[in-house]
């Protein structure tokens, strides 16, 4: 069963994004918890907890359909000392206002070396940042987000996202949300059926389809290996269509949030019942 939604606005409260959810017919939704390009939130008090936890359950969303993302400003492999002290503990709070809500996983992009690290110091200092993460939260998931490859954003490789996981020191509290347009991107092409399989054999391969937790549902607006975050709309970018046919139909892609992050907001439920539309009986 495919859970097709969109990330939507927590505007005014948390509690308000299911209902925004249930405005598109979503059966998955995403969502910022806190604002996404500030350092401090009020906390979370009783009320807000229990709103959202009501509207949720009558948005017809299971929580383990529902995938937030973290802040913007978090780079839990920056370079200096003091600043991935902070995003540490940024992301700390990130992983506990989900265990407030009652969600599973935290959706977030793991980090970046700046210039000024190679690839390898800046993941062993991500992994270590989970870890860290790991031992002083329960029940959350953390998830890593593949990246564009823009700038000095780690996460665009396969073998990044593995790395990760397998040095974490919970594999079962860990695994990865696909971006369809970063993934393409950054150089794996799913436009024909041919490369589409390529590419998911070797996510199997190399991460393994149990570590699959999450997709974001994206055109390009930017060509094949071009490194630039761009989304399009569906069908209206350097994709295409097929794509979004190809994961409608991939068993692998079942009862997991699939999130829709496309460019017009206006037409996310036209586009959740497009998706829908190319399910084969």
């Amino acid at each position: 069963m495919k859970q097709f939604g969109a990330h939507v606005s927590a505007s005014g409260g948390v509690f308000n994004a299911p209902i925004n959810a249930k405005e598109l017919n979503a059966k998955a939704f995403a969502l910022f918890t806190k604002n996404q390009r500030q350092w401090s939130a009020k906390q979370l008090d009783e009320k807000t907890i229990d709103l959202f936890k009501q509207n949720l359950e009558l948005s017809g969303v299971k929580p383990c359909h529902v995938l937030p993302h973290d802040s913007y400003l978090i780079n839990l492999g920056h370079p200096e000392v003091e600043k991935r002290e902070k995003s540490l503990d940024a992301f700390i709070d990130e992983v506990q206002r989900c265990e407030l809500l009652g969600l599973d996983r935290l959706n977030f992009h793991p980090g970046s070396h700046l210039k000024q690290l190679s690839e390898e110091e800046c993941l062993n200092f991500i992994v270590e940042s989970m870890n860290k993460t790991l031992e002083v939260t329960k029940d959350v998931k953390l998830v890593i987000e593949n990246t564009a490859g823009q700038g000095s954003n780690l996460g665009y490789k396969f073998e990044h996202l593995a790395y990760l996981i397998n040095n974490s020191i919970d594999k079962s509290r860990v695994g990865v949300c696909i971006d369809t347009c970063h993934l393409f991107v950054s150089g794996y092409d799913i436009r024909t059926r041919e490369t589409y399989d390529k590419t998911f054999a070797e996510f199997d391969q190399k991460i393994g389809s149990e570590y699959l937790l999450g997709m974001h549902i994206n055109d390009s607006l930017a060509p094949f290996e071009s490194k630039k975050d761009r989304h399009h709309s569906l069908g209206k970018g350097e994709i295409g269509i097929d794509a979004f046919k190809f994961i409608a139909n991939d068993p692998r892609m079942d009862d997991i949030p699939l999130i829709l992050e496309t460019i017009d907001s206006t037409i996310w439920k036209e586009e959740i019942e497009l998706l829908y539309s190319f399910i084969e009986s």
